[in-house]
């Protein structure tokens, strides 16, 4: 596909002269700009079989569609906001799934040391945490999750936090991508110092049954916001054949989008925390509601966003 390069170049150069009307480059210049449409979108074809995930795939993506609006003289339809909500979105997720899992091991990964630190040095990690932990000021080290209003003000701490850190860990994509991991591989050793503090005094089942009910789909949530911002991000380090400010610009608006459209899922993180965590249900009452708020989520990413309809969505702009 890299021999192809100059060639979409061209493609390129003569789209930006055109500005937005072919009839601008005269009659040859219309004709070189349909040739040089149908190879594009020929590469752009054997390029998503062969090479998926390719940067300069993606590139070519942007420029067939470039070329198809000034060709056609038409911007290419934007869907309805209800279109997006219930297709559009999901194939968005889908899209970055590699990215999507990343985001989930840094997150989990950090976690898990984080508790392994907090076992053996509860009062330490105590000290890393931007939230009271302790009930009633004994100290760091004492029981979490004992007391209904110590119980109620960890669980709200929690969540308020992982907000904070799901919208900032989007927005500081634009950091080279690097902002988000950073903001992901904290946010699990706030998450794991508090587990493992609870561990350290005979609470673990406390803090799984605050944290839990909301935070599956939460985390979720995070992953997802995360992932926008690494791509976004990524695109200022890997342009393709485009600028890296053009790259920018394609890649934000739609990054901005997913994570809008991302925002209703917390609001329900936010109704289960705010109704259902302050009953303190049991272990497996707790895990089952984690579970079934997260699971019609990633049931839709699966179903809406699969393999066949992504591929089919890509081939129609």
């Amino acid at each position: 596909m890299r021999a192809r390069q100059s060639d979409w170049s061209e493609l390129d150069s003569l789209i930006r002269r055109a500005r937005g009307r072919p009839e601008r480059l005269g009659p040859d210049g219309v004709r070189r700009v349909g040739a040089l449409y149908r190879g594009a979108v020929a590469d752009l074809a054997q390029g998503r079989r062969a090479f998926p995930g390719d940067p300069a795939v993606r590139s070519l993506e942007d420029l067939v569609r470039r070329a198809r609006a000034a060709i056609y003289a038409v911007e290419p339809r934007r869907g309805s906001a209800v279109a997006y909500l219930t297709h559009g979105y999901w194939q968005a997720v889908s899209q970055r799934g590699r990215l999507i899992a990343l985001a989930w091991a840094l997150t989990l990964v950090s976690t898990a040391l984080a508790i392994l630190w907090a076992v053996h040095d509860p009062g330490g990690a105590a000290g890393v945490l931007p939230f009271k932990v302790a009930g009633g000021g004994a100290g760091p080290s004492r029981a979490i999750g004992l007391g209904a209003e110590q119980s109620a003000t960890l669980s709200v701490s929690i969540f308020t936090h992982n907000i904070g850190v799901t919208f900032l860990s989007f927005a500081s994509g634009i950091l080279l991508a690097i902002g988000p991991a950073a903001l992901l591989l904290f946010n699990g050793l706030l998450l794991g110092a508090v587990v493992g503090i609870a561990a350290s005094n005979g609470h673990t089942a406390d803090v799984i049954e605050l944290i839990v009910p909301h935070g599956v789909l939460e985390l979720s949530c995070m992953a997802v916001c995360a992932a926008a911002g690494m791509r976004m991000g990524w695109a200022l380090v890997e342009p393709g054949t485009r600028t890296r400010g053009a790259a920018l610009a394609a890649e934000a608006p739609r990054a901005v989008v997913l994570v809008l459209a991302t925002a209703p899922w917390l609001i329900v993180a936010g109704l289960v925390e705010g109704f259902v965590t302050p009953h303190h249900l049991p272990l497996v009452p707790a895990l089952a509601v984690g579970i079934a708020l997260a699971t019609p989520y990633w049931t839709l990413v699966y179903v809406l966003g699969g393999p066949y309809k992504r591929s089919r969505a890509l081939a129609v702009r």
